[in-house]
């Protein structure tokens, strides 16, 4: 009975960091408009702060790993709150510096923190549901509480900038900085206070006899795993694929050489896509100790290809009164897309990983690592939208897509080297 009520809270902590993650992230989307207000960038230098928080992932991925499976769960998590904490720190200093180099530095200490935060809790939250369609299910859930906060986190943004002017400043959003500052170090306390479960220390303790593996031996054994070397590309173009959808429409709506839309507005419309993640999770937490996780990834795969494909066909001229503006319902499909990409994480990380015994924490590293996708494909697409247009730079998501939808129906079956 003690040992339900410790997974019960240990599985309550793993969702509040879930949505710790989501909410710093979050902040990326708006800090974009910022960067292009006070620091002139121009749309692809508008995602490099994006980017600078993805990018962290590719340093610590297996670090971070490495560190879960040598000092545990609690140890990762209290490190990673605390890089947390300084991070967003860094970005307030930002504001008051008027630094775009310094700006810069907080996304990236605070990737570092992100990326720990994910080492944890996915394996954690995997093991806890007993892995396979239950881990998918319990990942799911805990993926709601993190769409919550991403909902929260672009609204909230688009009010506290308002319109973007010359004026606008990172102090404008100094609110959502301080309130990631809180929550990082209310969690910190929680934590420390908390029993969490140690299922990597502990079978470390039982196989002490049993010479261990060095790191270059860890992960070839993992990647010996095809379906590890296709899922971790697939998270790679998953993560962009979540994050540049939101991130090119709220350029999109707010630029003047686009859709020349009021912040608050554009903001609310970003907050819906992550707001229909959450919906998604819920259903597919729901189902998902009923539908294996390739069903649901070649469905959802397919859906969000065809929504993409709307979003960008329909006329402009096409329009509905939404928030008191006229806004294109090519728009709203982009929006509905949140629906798809919703179950796409755990889906992925669930069947890259059936089978991998062992190698589970090596493997939650390297997923950690390709995790920086979603500051590269965001990259790309800024690249093609000053090129070629904002519309046009949605090309690069259906080609992401399509890789998935592979990986779903072929590139995931488990099969060794």
């Amino acid at each position: 009975m003690s040992n339900k009520k410790s997974n019960v809270f240990a599985i309550a902590i793993m969702f509040f960091l879930f949505a710790m993650i989501a909410f710093v992230t979050g902040l990326q989307n708006p800090m974009g408009l910022i960067a292009k207000a006070q620091f002139g960038a121009n749309n692809l230098m508008s995602q490099l702060g994006n980017a600078a928080n993805f990018i962290a992932y590719a340093f610590l991925g297996l670090p971070a790993g490495f560190l879960l499976k040598r000092k545990g769960y609690k140890f990762t998590a209290l490190a990673a709150v605390t890089i947390g904490f300084v991070g967003v720190g860094i970005s307030y200093l930002s504001g008051v510096l008027g630094s775009f180099p310094v700006y810069l530095l907080g996304a990236f200490v605070s990737g570092f923190s992100m990326c720990m935060l994910n080492t944890v809790v996915n394996p954690m939250l995997n093991t806890l549901g007993g892995g396979g369609n239950k881990g998918n299910q319990l990942i799911q859930l805990g993926g709601s509480c993190n769409s919550i906060a991403a909902t929260i986190a672009p609204v909230l943004a688009g009010y506290l900038i308002g319109e973007v002017t010359e004026q606008t400043k990172v102090a404008d959003v100094n609110p959502a900085l301080f309130i990631a500052m809180a929550i990082f170090a209310l969690a910190f306390v929680i934590i420390f206070f908390s029993q969490i479960p140690e299922p990597e220390l502990e079978a470390a303790a039982q196989s002490e006899s049993v010479e261990e593996e060095n790191t270059i031996a860890s992960i070839k054994g993992a990647i010996s795993h095809k379906n590890l070397v296709f899922g971790i590309i697939a998270i790679f173009l998953y993560v962009g694929i979540e994050v540049g959808i939101p991130n090119v429409a709220n350029l999109y709506m707010t630029s003047a050489d686009g859709l020349g839309m009021a912040t608050g507005v554009a903001g609310t419309i970003v907050g819906a896509y992550w707001f229909l993640m959450l919906c998604g999770r819920l259903i597919g937490g729901a189902i998902g100790a009923k539908v294996s996780s390739r069903t649901m990834m070649t469905v959802v795969s397919s859906v969000a290809i065809l929504f993409i494909l709307a979003g960008m066909f329909l006329p402009s001229s096409m329009t509905m009164s939404l928030l008191g503006a006229n806004v294109p319902v090519a728009m709203l499909f982009f929006v509905l897309c949140g629906l798809c990409t919703s179950v796409m994480w755990g889906a992925i990380f669930n069947l890259a990983v059936e089978g991998l015994g062992k190698y589970t924490s090596i493997a939650s590293g390297l997923f950690m690592v390709m995790v920086c996708g979603g500051g590269i494909v965001p990259l790309v697409q800024g690249a093609v939208a000053d090129f070629a247009g904002y519309i046009n730079s949605y090309w690069v998501l259906i080609a992401a897509l399509l890789y998935i939808l592979w990986f779903a129906l072929a590139g995931s079956k488990v099969k060794e080297a």
